[in-house]
């Protein structure tokens, strides 16, 4: 779902996700309501139904609406919403629904030739369970010749003029500016035989030029618990990079496990880079790693940015190594430390059921100036996506500040710490909330570039010492 809000350069909401769950649990609650009136729960007809109308209602008030159907084909896990939108397209009429079917098309290195049995046998499952693609989007190195091309479009019954090279590219924002030289976008309209005026992509083409042609370069160290797939991070990778784009700057990524961290120490691991960003997650396995980061950052002088669990951890390391609160820790970690200066949101308490039940969404925050949080944003007043369930204990909060620590941001009735900075520091900031969400390529999260830009004066710095 985040491709689609950095690409469309807008928020989603709840109702532009669905998982089998969220279906299976609709049709369940719908039954014992007597919904059904005693008839058979089957897959056909209603969970089916249920994926229709559930692209009915939030499609409803749109031009036109993407639905992605996630998975692969023959995956038994798809075949329900398969189903469904077969129907689907025979309600609304072929005039008014595309199937625009993405596959792969290997390129077999030792022998130089490319392969187009999975697209062939790809297609073959679809066309078994009624789906004709109108168009194929081929995901493949290099640009598919013609008469590949052709042999795809003999053997999956589609003209050649609606086989598309989806080709491999090092900047996903590229994908758009090829996608419309290939033409898919007007093979789109004219299949729908809708209208549209002249895409403008000058801003996209400022962005890959942006980041294909950077002027410096930095390296920012992730030191997280989930480094081993790089994707786990994906939105905050990419929140980096529009920072880097904000800057001209070129942003390389160092993961850091925090627990390698912890075995080994500090040295080597962050000799060689610009900035300290710890994300956020949950549990205590690697968090000790991650303290000792925060630590080096803070004195050190290097910027830093804490995410979540990492603005947590550095008020945990704040307690320890400058108050001199000695076992401090969060609650989550420890239930027994003297002092939990973070501790669980008094709503959640008595939370027995943890599906869904977390501090969720967008909430309002105040800004403090001066602060870093406030030359970022420019204003007082701002609301940021959360994901939480431990927050800053304000028991502690008068300890904490008196040596220096500020909190910068907090909720509007000052109840619930946002963002905590330390002033004498370069640049230094932990937030609460997840910024990484709301960041966009061609409007670069404000953190994220203030971030970057703190690592790029940091590197230059280097070079003059």
């Amino acid at each position: 779902l985040g491709h689609y809000e950095r690409f469309c350069s807008t928020c989603m909401e709840k109702k532009n996700n669905l998982t089998t769950g969220q279906v299976y649990y609709s049709v369940i609650t719908k039954e014992r309501h007597g919904d059904y009136l005693g008839k058979t729960v089957q897959v056909i007809p209603h969970i089916t139904n249920e994926i229709k109308d559930y692209i009915r209602n939030t499609a409803a008030g749109f031009d036109v609406s993407i639905v992605e159907i996630g998975g692969t084909v023959g995956d038994i896990e798809s075949l329900p919403f398969l189903e469904a939108i077969r129907q689907f397209r025979n309600e609304a009429g072929k005039q008014n629904a595309i199937f625009i079917h993405l596959t792969w098309v290997p390129l077999i290195r030792t022998a130089g030739e490319v392969k187009t049995k999975p697209t062939q046998h790809s297609v073959k499952a679809l066309r078994e369970i009624g789906i004709q693609p109108d168009i194929l989007l081929c995901r493949t190195e290099n640009f598919l010749s013609k008469d590949i091309k052709s042999k795809i479009a003999l053997f999956c019954n589609v003209d050649v003029a609606d086989v598309f090279t989806a080709r491999d590219v090092n900047c996903i924002y590229e994908v758009p500016l090829a996608f419309h030289r290939e033409g898919l976008d007007s093979k789109i309209v004219d299949f729908l035989n809708i209208w549209t005026g002249q895409p403008k992509l000058e801003a996209w083409e400022y962005v890959v030029n942006r980041f294909q042609n950077p002027a410096e370069e930095v390296c920012i160290g992730i030191v997280g618990k989930y480094v081993n797939l790089a994707d786990s991070y994906k939105s905050l990778n990419e929140a980096l990079v529009h920072g880097g784009i904000a800057n001209n700057c070129r942003v390389k990524l160092k993961f850091i496990d925090s627990e390698k961290i912890e075995e080994n120490g500090i040295s080597n691991h962050l000799d060689d880079i610009d900035a300290i960003l710890i994300p956020g997650g949950f549990g205590i396995r690697g968090i000790e790693g991650m303290i000792l980061a925060v630590q080096y950052a803070r004195e050190n002088k290097i910027p830093f940015l804490g995410i979540c669990l990492g603005m947590q951890m550095t008020v945990v390391e704040w307690a320890r190594n400058v108050c001199g609160l000695a076992g401090a820790n969060s609650s989550e970690f420890d239930p027994e430390t003297p002092y939990p200066v973070i501790d669980l949101l008094p709503e959640q308490r008595n939370v027995t059921d943890k599906g869904a039940s977390m501090r969720l969404g967008a909430w309002p925050c105040v800004i403090e100036e001066p602060s870093f949080a406030f030359t970022a944003y420019g204003q007082k007043e701002i609301s940021e996506r959360h994901r939480h369930r431990y927050e800053f204990n304000n028991d502690f909060k008068k300890t904490l500040t008196d040596q220096g620590m500020r909190i910068t941001g907090a909720s509007p009735d000052n109840s619930l710490a946002e963002i905590v900075e330390i002033p004498d520091h370069p640049w230094f900031l932990g937030c609460q909330f997840h910024p990484e969400f709301k960041s966009r390529p061609i409007n670069p999260h404000p953190l994220f570039s203030k971030f970057i830009e703190a690592a790029l004066k940091h590197a230059k710095k280097d070079i003059k010492d």
